[in-house]
């Protein structure tokens, strides 16, 4: 080591000792703050990443929610076109109900004026045969 010169005074070495500490700690403290920034930047961005996780979770659980909601709606409008359907149903079964009711009636009515026809046709059948018969008896007589 050097020898120090005994009369310097104390503000020098305070001078002194602060530029030595400043010239041999300044790259070590910048070395550490680097180190230090990028530690915090890489928790940030962990962070960020866990934040933006969560977000997706929440959104998928929100997503989850609003299918289940859509798929109720479904089966609520499944459940409204199968009463209806069962509603057409039935009424189609009355009309045909109906339907076969007048068919009845009207086959009733048809046999009935059949009945009533074939009747007449026979009186008018016998009615021209009496008069032929008639006609003559009367002629040749």
């Amino acid at each position: 080591m050097e020898a120090i010169p005994q009369n310097i005074h104390h503000q020098e070495i305070d001078q002194i000792v602060g530029r030595m500490i400043e010239i041999r700690l300044a790259p070590t403290l910048e070395q550490f703050v680097r180190k230090e920034d990028l530690k915090a930047k890489e928790v940030s961005l962990v962070e960020r990443i866990i934040r933006l996780e969560e977000e997706l979770r929440a959104l998928r659980e929100i997503e989850r929610a609003h299918f289940e909601a859509i798929e109720k709606r479904f089966e609520a409008m499944d459940k409204r076109f199968e009463a209806m359907q069962r509603e057409t149903n039935a009424r189609f079964e009355a009309m045909d109900k109906r339907f076969e009711a007048l068919q009845r009636e009207m086959n009733a009515r048809f046999e009935a004026m059949n009945k009533r026809f074939s009747l007449l046709q026979w009186f008018i059948g016998i009615g021209f045969s009496v008069l032929a018969l008639l006609l003559t008896v009367f002629r040749f007589s």
